[in-house]
């Protein structure tokens, strides 16, 4: 079964600001004190924990270090191999601000048709040719993958890389892909988004 989507969003969030914590020499927190942190209550904080058999002491709280290390198990994010498709302006941006901000989560290749864009090295990130996507998916056990592609390509980059093996996308580009149920797919229209932001900041 798979798990709620709002669930997994505050888990992500919690680790994101104990990671900032950690960093801060922070070593124990309480569920009250993540709760004013994040936009999840304290009973919630404390259900999203015990379901990854995390447990806090009434005296010092919960271990931070032990915290992260609970919910990189309990997503997976030291297993996740991701690729992005699309290396223009955009992607590039996107390589190197993952690459350059994260440490649980890292672009390993990238993919392009355009043969300026190959072969070459973004923040750390291989690119290769989109012809290969099958045989360095498989190499590098790529599932997820993040698309900054043209509108008129995005469907059948989308329907190639799930027959690849790919089984989540971050879909760039402002279409709807038309893809499986079992396909997990996110969609990221910034030009929609900077609409809604620009009428509500008018209204």
């Amino acid at each position: 079964m798979r798990r709620s989507e709002r669930k997994i969003e505050r888990i992500i969030n919690y680790r994101r600001v104990l990671i900032k914590l950690e960093r801060a020499g922070e070593t124990n927190i309480f569920s009250h004190q993540l709760s004013a942190l994040t936009n999840a209550t304290p009973a919630q904080i404390r259900r999203d924990l015990m379901e990854m058999d995390t447990s806090g002491s009434p005296a010092h709280g919960y271990v931070v270090k032990d915290l992260i290390k609970s919910i990189n198990n309990y997503i997976g994010a030291d297993k996740e191999q991701v690729a992005i498709i699309g290396l223009g302006n955009l992607g590039k941006a996107i390589t190197n601000y993952v690459n350059g901000s994260s440490e649980n989560l890292k672009i390993v290749a990238g993919f392009d048709i355009k043969s300026e864009k190959v072969n070459r090295v973004v923040a750390g990130c291989h690119s290769y040719h989109l012809q290969d996507f099958e045989k360095i998916a498989k190499e590098r056990g790529i599932k997820t993958v993040i698309l900054t592609v043209p509108v008129r390509v995005a469907q059948d980059v989308a329907e190639q890389v799930t027959k690849a093996g790919v089984r989540g996308i971050l879909n760039y580009a402002p279409v709807n892909l038309h893809l499986s149920d079992d396909i997990y797919v996110e969609n990221r229209d910034m030009i929609s988004a900077v609409e809604k932001v620009a009428y509500f900041s008018d209204h």
